[in-house]
């Protein structure tokens, strides 16, 4: 593992200099790697296994998704089965469903987890709360996870640009001795660009935080309070638009990720420069006492027993789009959808 320096704490990782995709195909050489589900990750990780050279197959239940599944070719009967005979001849099984159809597929998986195989997951939620999920592995199959930091559609586009997502491993049960090998053999096979140690009860408290934090929940809520105050003070849907997203994501993010943020503070205008300098440490203070009654909340168990009862019920389709309605039919993000149209194409 290379040892880096992150901020004055020494950090050890894994990239593809000291494991490169060689080593990973040479360690997993023997397997099948099952993905079961083929929805988010399902997809971007397969299709870069495969790409990577390994043996890889789908199990899907006939449908919409396993007709994308063909359409990415996947062939029936060959490399795509109905998900028990894929079980069945996985070695490595990929369990990338939903937490909530995990938990309701988990019994069938169970049956065809003999001694030597190995579980793998891309999150560690039904682990980590089995009290309420019931996904207990046998003690003698290998379990670990390698968690893209990233959806499957990013996942698959940057392998596809040469590049990668990073990506996090935990080994949960070391049943043959190899697990920690194999992990992070999968996890450059996936195309992480690097990897980074965790458990897999860090894994789901770090994830759900941020998923419900910056990633997603808090910055919709920001983007809307502020657009709300510009068009509350007479500034049009176009100009609030532009100055609360389009200039947030198509300008400034990109110099984040590519350089970090003093840079980004260093190379924009003296106005804007000190304006965020003064105003960053008021937010985080508004903020932070939000994100810690969040984490406390996720650390409790509270989330995944919401995400679990809500998720697992009947209706939870219909009531997830009148939720996300409000959000695609909510001013601002019509006016996106406006403003998106309107950018120039990028030949």
């Amino acid at each position: 593992m290379a040892q880096i320096n992150f901020g004055g704490t020494v950090e050890e990782v894994v990239t593809r200099e000291e494991f490169p995709l060689e080593k990973a195909r040479e360690v997993l050489a023997n397997e099948t790697i099952a993905v079961i589900g083929y929805g988010v990750q399902g997809p971007g990780q397969g299709l870069n296994m495969r790409d990577n050279g390994f043996n890889v197959i789908v199990g899907q239940r006939k449908g919409k998704t396993y007709d994308k599944a063909i359409a990415d070719g996947w062939v029936p009967g060959e490399t795509l089965f109905e998900i028990e005979e894929a079980l069945e001849k996985g070695t490595i099984i990929c369990f990338l469903l939903s937490d909530a159809a995990q938990i309701e597929l988990w019994p069938t998986v169970k049956k065809y987890l003999t001694a030597g195989k190995s579980l793998y997951f891309s999150h560690g939620f039904g682990v980590t709360y089995n009290d309420q999920t019931g996904i207990v592995p046998p003690a003698d199959v290998d379990v670990f996870l390698v968690a893209p930091k990233g959806s499957g559609t990013s996942l698959r586009r940057l392998f596809v640009e040469g590049k990668g997502l990073n990506s996090s491993f935990a080994v949960f049960q070391n049943a043959t001795g190899e697990a920690r090998t194999k992990c992070i053999a999968m996890g450059i096979g996936v195309g992480s660009g690097y990897l980074f140690e965790t458990d897999f009860y860090r894994e789901v408290t770090s994830d759900l935080t941020g998923e419900r934090g910056t990633l997603m929940g808090a910055i919709q809520g920001i983007f809307a309070a502020q657009y709300e105050v510009l068009r509350e003070n007479g500034h049009s849907p176009s100009e609030a638009f532009n100055e609360t997203v389009e200039e947030l994501t198509q300008s400034l993010m990109p110099l984040v990720a590519e350089n970090g943020m003093d840079w980004m503070y260093a190379n924009c205008s003296t106005t804007a420069q000190r304006g965020a300098l003064d105003w960053w440490k008021p937010f985080k203070e508004a903020t932070k006492p939000v994100f810690q009654q969040l984490y406390n909340s996720v650390k409790s168990g509270e989330q995944a027993n919401i995400s679990i009862t809500r998720n697992s019920q009947s209706d939870y389709r219909e009531k997830l789009e009148v939720e996300l309605a409000e959000l695609r039919e909510s001013e601002m993000w019509q006016a996106g959808a406006a403003v998106r149209s309107l950018r120039p194409e990028r030949n």
